[in-house]
């Protein structure tokens, strides 16, 4: 893993990457990741459904085309559920530690980051909370900006947002004072980039669900079955108490829609 603003190899300044998928992650160390889980996941259960959002999310961003990843990492792998297959993940992209007062601060500092080290690229940014979300979406996402939009961004079901898509990522500063984790942050970071770059330069992209209690854990699993995090949903929610055991079945609950939110 390369840490500290290092490149692979610690290499800084690559001019030859064109597309940055950057994920901002926090490791997860029970007590602190998925807390809303809580209940009916214990702590431990938590972290580790936030450990397989994590894998699979990293897994979806190492197989966009032609990308190269850039993590901001908050807290110590070595506390975390499944802090060493995390690493072993890590080794090939480029880590970076988070910094900021708030989240809109850091998302400011990952994508100047990501401008330093890769100057010219085009960045597409999302957290661990969408494990549902595959290379395709995040392909879109980049050919959006690559195409002639400055900015693309895709509202979550909760008001929020999931990802943002940059042609520089220096306008990330936009929206860095945007109150985060509201029912209307989504719309306020949509209409924000609008202002300030212009209507037809910013495109509203997919409308996804994100995780942040365990009825919208069951719901996401039950998009991506296969994955990591669906296997960890199953294992931890399965029996509704947080204690199922490895393999317990998931309670069929309804699955939200997935739309576009592009305007007419």
């Amino acid at each position: 893993m390369q840490d500290d603003q290092a490149g692979p190899g610690g290499a800084t300044g690559d001019g030859s990457v064109g597309r940055v998928v950057l994920v901002l992650a926090k490791a997860p160390v029970a007590g602190r990741a998925k807390t809303r889980l809580t209940p009916p996941a214990t702590p431990r259960g938590a972290a580790r459904i936030a450990a397989a959002a994590l894998l699979d999310t990293l897994d979806a961003a190492a197989a966009v085309p032609g990308a190269h990843v850039l993590v901001a990492l908050e807290g110590d792998l070595a506390d975390a559920e499944r802090g060493d297959e995390i690493a072993a993940l890590l080794a090939s992209h480029t880590v970076v530690r988070q910094r900021g007062d708030g989240l809109g601060e850091r998302i400011e500092a990952v994508h100047a980051d990501a401008a330093d080290l890769f100057p010219g690229a085009a960045t597409v940014q999302v957290g661990m909370d969408t494990p549902q979300l595959d290379a395709t979406r995040l392909d879109d996402a980049l050919r959006t900006v690559e195409n002639g939009r400055a900015a693309g961004l895709g509202i979550a079901h909760d008001g929020g947002w999931w990802v943002l898509a940059l042609r520089d990522p220096r306008r990330a500063a936009i929206i860095s004072a945007i109150p985060t984790s509201r029912d209307d942050t989504g719309p306020r970071t949509l209409a924000a980039l609008r202002d300030a770059l212009g209507d037809d330069a910013v495109a509203e992209l997919a409308t996804l669900s994100d995780v942040d209690t365990a009825d919208d854990a069951v719901a996401v699993a039950a998009l991506a079955p296969a994955g990591r995090f669906a296997r960890a949903v199953a294992d931890i929610l399965g029996d509704g108490d947080g204690t199922a055991e490895p393999g317990a079945a998931l309670h069929p609950r309804p699955t939200p829609a997935v739309s576009g939110g592009a305007r007419p």
